[in-house]
């Protein structure tokens, strides 16, 4: 059986971190994001091939994984000549599959979803195509998605206006479908899995099942969606590693060096090689990464540094997220939201 997962987009809503990493290998505390898809993945003991749907920077994504041996699964690569759109890309990846059922991901989803679950309703009704829908507050960013008593899709609308909301159910960018419904999709064309695909399947009253999925779900796609995951997992709301089984704790690599009289507050994570100066503060929902360096005095608060940051002494981080190698002067002040982007210097004194 093959899955697919749609990891081509640029990740224009988190740049500047994204510049030059890829949305898929964005860290999550210190394992890149798409690994917890193809963790889900795992739970389907049939999905014996992963195909990687890519278009920006495949290289470095493809660099971090490699052929999934090291995460026992079996790992390819399809790069898309132009972006395709989700309907377009799911055709290219798919290629002449034919057989068992496609397991497709969105590349922004980030959930504990029972994927054995939605793949026994889908064969049990015989559905042409299944999707997971979620409830959330407000379903103007989402597609929304109607459904009948008997869980058929009865409706399907791309990002509604507030008046046309009618449930709270949205498209929770989770998908089984059968690999001959995929003709509908014309080959090598732009074409949209949401716009064009499933409301020709409402249209043509084909088995269009609906598994509705009232766990965790979050879409990554944004800053504080990205800051947000970080803290459901340290709180336990969503279990996956480091912290099942240790919510609300601070996890502080053997490998890290926190100076005497260093303050660590839970939960927040510290990885290894990282360095905690006497004097600094680490407080609650803080992500310091792989070899990053806190000064004296030095006050991290519900930020992320990724891997091989420097905070001179001083310096006050609050509701940040930096990139890689970021440098921050002594005494500066970076503020709630700030985004750094790779190799960025904020000069002493400086506040942000």
């Amino acid at each position: 059986m093959k899955a697919i997962l749609l990891a081509g987009g640029k990740g224009t809503r988190l740049r500047p971190l994204t510049l030059h990493t890829p949305k898929p290998i964005v860290p999550i505390f210190d394992r890149p994001f798409l690994q917890y898809q193809i963790d889900l993945l795992r739970q389907v003991p049939e999905i014996d091939e992963i195909v990687l749907s890519l278009n920006y920077q495949p290289r470095r994504i493809e660099e971090v994984f490699g052929d999934g041996s090291d995460l026992g699964v079996h790992i390819t690569y399809v790069v898309e000549p132009q972006p395709l759109g989700t309907g377009g890309a799911i055709k290219f990846a798919a290629g002449e599959y034919t057989g068992e059922p496609l397991v497709v991901f969105n590349g922004d989803v980030f959930t504990s979803v029972d994927l054995p679950a939605v793949l026994a309703l889908h064969r049990e009704r015989r559905a042409k195509a299944t999707i997971v829908l979620t409830p959330v507050d407000n379903p103007t960013a989402y597609g929304l998605v109607e459904t009948d008593e008997a869980g058929n899709v009865r409706a399907f609308l791309e990002k509604p206006s507030a008046d046309e909301i009618t449930c709270d159910t949205i498209n929770a960018g989770i998908y089984v479908l059968e690999p001959d419904s995929l003709d509908r999709i014309p080959a090598d064309t732009v074409f949209s899995i949401e716009r064009g695909y499933f409301p020709s399947l409402v249209a043509d009253r084909e088995t269009f099942v609906a598994s509705v999925y009232r766990g965790y779900w979050i879409d990554i796609g944004t800053p504080e969606k990205y800051r947000q995951a970080h803290r459901d997992i340290m709180d336990g709301r969503f279990p996956a590693r480091p912290f099942v089984k240790k919510a609300g704790q601070a996890l502080v690599s053997p490998a890290a060096k926190i100076e005497d009289g260093a303050i660590i507050e839970g939960p927040c994570f510290i990885d290894a090689g990282a360095t905690v100066k006497a004097g600094a503060r680490i407080a609650a929902y803080s992500v310091i990464g792989s070899h990053c360096h806190v000064g004296e005095g030095a006050t991290i608060t519900g930020s992320i540094l990724w891997p091989n940051t420097w905070v001179d002494a001083g310096a006050v981080v609050t509701g940040a997220v930096t990139g890689r190698h970021c440098h921050l002067g002594r005494h500066t002040t970076v503020g709630e939201g700030t985004l750094l982007g790779d190799k960025s210097v904020v000069t002493d004194y400086s506040h942000l």
